[in-house]
């Protein structure tokens, strides 16, 4: 119970914070709303006491705590920044308010454990999942719009007056980059938004491939293609091995899994538009997904590349990477978990960002194959209760253990266990030994140890998803400060 009066605390600054800010107006008001409600659900914790489930509404405090922390962070810059700065603040991260509503509903939902009924029912209105994401979708739409506005009015006076940056009052360094950046942002606004488009199934007229025609990519089953659809660089999958389901077959299939996919938008999550059938009357017809481009391929593939990766760079990827995870992990009961978690599941965009992949349409894509593969992750991504017992059930804590050494690689760039030539070794090493691969000295204590936390052998040292989140972005947020 030493928990509430701070987290009482915090919301009450949270909140005043969030009546300061000058961009995501909509956003920030709307978690100062949510923020408040858990105010009252804490106020009512500290009345009746912790309920009949105690753990669980310690550990929802605890998790609450950390997320007031780290959106106390992300909300300050709006309030402190230089005007400029703030704005374009506003728009790299418009993104986070998402995560930092799902970490209040998760708190909510411990914390109603200790509710009584008639409280616990007003709590579940306030974040009722529908509801809740209509209310983001509506507040993102018109921060957007008040964001163009405001750019545009900043860039128009500074052509008009034809004077430095200082004539409109804006005062940070290299002013000359960060009015390229407005242009650039206002660019953006204008194009439709990618999580704007619904999945759906796909024409084969609505979407062309680049020339000459030929895969960027090819797999045992399937090639990539890029092409184009709806103004967007879309990367296109075609399988290529025979199938015997029916384009109708197909079709069912993949509307039952539309809903499933919504659930998973997000913008760390590969982003899926569709399927495609060509050809569907003739002997063999073409079965496509049409997905979101990553011009920097997998993440396997950067971490061998020549660029340049600096420990602020490495730590956004391990946070961009954690919160695709962290979606999908607080996603429905039966797509809970990725199955596969490895650094070629991770895809890079433009700036570096990361997204997660290769779980998508799941259904869709094994209802096309003729034999269904055992989707588990290799020897040097398992964990040890797996490793010791291959019947031991897959979980979040053995698919965190996988994200720990996708971390481990993001901080070394180098291949896990390449000294290990067997399964044995790996064995040997993780399980008797319980040895981790060491981490570069110049790594920051805080991502080693959450690094090491992610690898620990007890799977109850794990980190659950949205905790490394939280900490993940804490860090982040120190070296932007810095």
């Amino acid at each position: 119970m030493d928990l509430i009066d701070p987290i009482l605390g915090m919301a009450e600054k949270l909140y005043d914070l969030c009546g300061e800010v000058k961009a995501n107006k909509k956003r920030c008001g709307r978690l100062a709303k949510r923020v408040l409600a858990l105010a009252t659900m804490v106020e009512a914790v500290k009345k009746q006491g912790l309920g009949n489930q105690p753990e669980l509404v310690q550990r929802g405090l605890r998790e609450l705590k950390l997320t007031l922390e780290s959106a106390q962070d992300v909300v300050k810059k709006y309030a402190s920044s230089s005007c400029l700065k703030r704005i374009v603040k506003a728009y790299d991260l418009g993104e986070e308010f998402g995560c930092l509503n799902e970490r209040l509903n998760d708190a909510a939902q411990l914390l109603s454990l200790a509710l009584q009924v008639e409280q616990r029912e007003r709590m579940e209105r306030v974040f009722q999942e529908a509801s809740r994401r209509k209310e983001d979708e509506e507040d993102m739409k018109c921060d957007r719009e008040e964001l163009q506005n405001l750019l545009q009015s900043l860039a128009k006076e500074n052509h008009e007056n034809k004077v430095s940056v200082d004539a409109v009052h804006v005062k940070v360094d290299r002013t000359h980059r960060d009015i390229q950046d407005i242009k650039g942002i206002l660019e953006s606004l204008r194009r439709p938004s990618i999580h704007l488009q619904d999945i759906r199934e796909i024409k084969p007229e609505e979407i062309t491939y680049g020339f000459p025609i030929k895969p960027f990519m090819k797999c045992c089953n399937s090639e990539l293609f890029k092409g184009e659809y709806n103004k967007f660089t879309v990367a296109i999958k075609r399988y290529t091995y025979p199938v015997s389901t029916s384009p109708s077959q197909v079709r069912c299939i993949f509307s039952k899994e539309v809903e499933t996919m919504k659930r998973f938008e997000s913008p760390h999550i590969l982003r899926m538009f569709g399927i495609c059938v060509q050809d569907e009357n003739g002997p063999n017809p073409n079965y496509l997904i049409v997905m979101e481009f990553c011009e920097k391929g997998n993440l396997r593939q950067v971490l061998d590349s020549p660029s340049k990766l600096l420990w602020d760079r490495k730590t956004q990827m391990c946070l961009d990477a954690a919160q695709g995870l962290y979606r999908l992990h607080q996603s429905e009961e039966n797509f809970k978990v990725h199955g596969c978690i490895n650094s070629s599941k991770f895809l890079v965009a433009a700036g570096y960002r990361v997204k997660l992949a290769g779980f998508e349409l799941a259904k869709t894509e094994t209802s096309l194959k003729k034999s269904n593969n055992n989707k588990s992750s290799s020897r040097i991504y398992t964990s040890p209760q797996q490793l010791e017992n291959i019947n031991y059930a897959y979980d979040k804590a053995c698919e965190m253990y996988s994200f720990g050494i996708v971390m481990w690689e993001i901080a070394t760039r180098q291949v896990p266990f390449k000294d290990c030539t067997s399964h044995t070794q790996i064995y040997k090493k993780v399980c008797e030994q319980q040895i981790m691969e060491p981490l570069p000295n110049d790594c920051p204590r805080e991502l080693k140890d959450l690094i090491d936390a992610c690898r620990s052998y007890n799977p109850f040292q794990r980190p659950s998803a949205g905790v490394l989140v939280d900490k993940l972005r804490k860090l982040a947020q120190q070296y932007e400060e810095d």
